[in-house]
């Protein structure tokens, strides 16, 4: 059967990797096909017109010939679509951090275009450069929707194991394996059960992004090791790399 051309696709670098002297094999997340793996041929050469654009972090139009046969399919043409520039600082790391979410939680040609939506959203907010103090709730709403599209991340208005409505003053910890439960007295990163309580009723809405978003600006901190231990879990070994570059870096 011949190949299948998939034109004009709105796509997203998330890695590449060296492939012959000349050659990229891309991972990237599109809108309508998931994640896909492409062989961009000749792209490390000076002359090529892919090197320019295949960028992590910017939005493209991807067309390639999607054969029935084996995951990697040939990249045809890549035109940048505009919209804002690469990020810079810590809003580039945060970009490749959630690039490796992506890359670890999501299995190859499995849609998800209302996420692929919710990610170039949050990558546009880190390129505009106008994120300032918003990075972090930024980055806990995407963790937060993420996982609760992947069906990962537990009621947050009742306790996992009980099925007991949250008390609003009490403390509670989302843990990975036993998902939300009264805190014990040694536990720093937990939240009252009010504010869990708010935080479900924000992903409970029809379009959840800004009403997660504003959830989580006064608990984005107590929300971060939590969050960032149930994704892992769920990510498996290794620990992920943007999480070790950044402690790396806050060694030195």
């Amino acid at each position: 059967m011949p190949a299948r051309r998939i034109a004009d696709e709105p796509a997203f670098v998330l890695h590449g990797y060296a492939w012959s002297e000349s050659s990229l094999i891309l991972e990237a997340f599109t809108r309508h096909r998931g994640r896909v793996v492409l062989l961009a041929k000749g792209a490390k050469k000076p002359t090529s017109g892919f090197r320019p654009v295949l960028l992590p972090l910017q939005p493209l139009r991807l067309s390639w010939s999607a054969g029935d046969r084996g995951e990697v399919h040939a990249l045809k043409g890549a035109e940048w679509a505009g919209g804002h520039v690469m990020p810079s600082g810590d809003a580039l790391l945060a970009g490749l951090y959630l690039n490796e979410l992506v890359m670890r939680l999501l299995a190859r040609d499995d849609p998800h275009t209302a996420l692929f939506d919710l990610y170039a959203g949050v990558v546009r907010v880190l390129g505009s450069g106008e994120h300032g103090e918003a990075l972090e709730p930024v980055l806990r709403a995407f963790e937060l929707l993420l996982l609760r599209h992947l069906g990962l991340l537990p009621a947050l208005d009742l306790e996992t194991a009980t099925r007991a409505p949250l008390a609003p003053q009490v403390p509670y910890a989302l843990m990975p394996e036993q998902g939300l439960r009264a805190a014990a007295d040694s536990e720093r990163a937990v939240l009252a059960g009010a504010r869990w309580v708010a935080l479900q009723q924000a992903l409970a809405v029809h379009e959840p992004y800004l009403p997660v978003l504003r959830a989580c600006v006064p608990v984005a901190a107590e929300l971060k090791p939590q969050l960032r231990a149930v994704l892992q879990y769920h990510c498996g070994s290794p620990l992920l790399r943007t999480r070790q570059l950044l402690m790396d870096l806050q060694s030195l």
